[in-house]
């Protein structure tokens, strides 16, 4: 198979679909860029990453958020979870600096004021899709974003190269994206979005297509990456099992207009254990969890007119 080289363009970026278009624009040039190898702002938590403020967006008559207000800390790794429509994704579209949200709104960046904008190639974003490219193998796949950014081939797949041990990719370097199961290619995607050293990583549902036994091996596994480099993470998903068992915090949203409804903070001990699903607290705090979406759900389901 021919191996292709993938110059950054904006001819390129338009002639995908919008989630790859919106991963394009992440991995495209960034302004002023600090790279290092672990989170830079911040050692002790005690200053937020990302501050939002009364952070509203609206598209037409739609008002997809509406004083929106959330801090995230260095090194946290934060869930996200509430009923469908409920704005998550514009969230994240306005934290990757895909959108900008309506005038009045606060938003601060390593505590500087930004606009979205700003925040474009500053984070790294996996959307729900792995978008892995299919005449790329594994390797070249990982290293795409380092490649946009300039790094010659042979020294960005050496780095790549050191790290697939620990996402469980040793042996597959040369393998395609069609010669992986669900759970690897989402590995690979996951490898290419830690590459791209930013403060900030978001994750958009990344366990949603996988099947349940796939899924909770790949939550136990993004945990142990994650204590490892201490990323700071802000993780969409619909699954509140996997929201507890992940998250330092677990932000519920209202329904449409969203905003945060609730901040529940999840007192597990780390590392967490599979058995923890079962034990009395953290049922507890699903069930506190799931009685702040159901109330939003029925919100939603009765605003669509069912």
């Amino acid at each position: 198979m021919t191996d292709m080289s993938i110059a950054w363009s904006e001819d390129y970026a338009c002639g995908l679909n919008p989630g790859a278009r919106g991963l394009a624009g992440l991995l495209g040039p960034a302004k002023a860029v600090q790279i290092t190898s672990e989170p830079a702002w911040g050692s002790s938590g005690d200053n937020p990453l990302i501050e939002l403020r009364n952070v509203s967006k609206s598209f037409g008559p739609v008002v997809a958020l509406d004083s929106l207000e959330a801090t995230i800390h260095p090194g946290e790794l934060v869930t996200v979870v509430g009923p469908s429509g409920c704005g998550k994704s514009t969230l994240f579209n306005i934290l990757a600096g895909l959108e900008e949200p309506d005038p009045g709104n606060i938003l601060r960046f390593r505590g500087k004021s930004s606009a979205a904008s700003e925040l474009l190639g500053q984070v790294s974003f996996m959307p729900q899709r792995d978008l892995l490219l299919p005449w790329r193998n594994v390797i070249d796949n990982a290293i795409l974003a380092l490649e946009i950014e300039g790094m010659p081939r042979t020294q960005a797949r050496a780095e790549a190269l050191k790290m697939l041990p620990e996402f469980g990719l040793a042996g597959f370097e040369n393998q395609y994206p069609n010669q992986l199961s669900g759970g690897m290619r989402q590995r690979v995607a996951l490898m290419r979005t830690f590459l791209f050293r930013r403060d900030l990583m978001l994750l958009d549902e990344p366990f949603g297509a996988l099947d349940a036994l796939t899924r909770t091996m790949m939550q136990r596994w993004l945990l142990d990456v994650w204590q490892k480099h201490r990323r700071t993470v802000l993780f969409i998903t619909h699954d509140v099992d996997e929201a507890i068992f992940l998250g330092d915090r677990v932000l519920v949203m209202t329904a449409r207009p969203g905003k945060v409804k609730l901040e529940q903070k999840i007192d597990l001990p780390r590392p967490r254990k599979a058995d923890i699903v079962t034990s009395p607290e953290f049922i507890t705090l699903k069930k506190t969890l799931l009685d702040a979406i159901e109330e939003e759900s029925m919100k939603s389901f009765m605003t669509s007119g069912h």
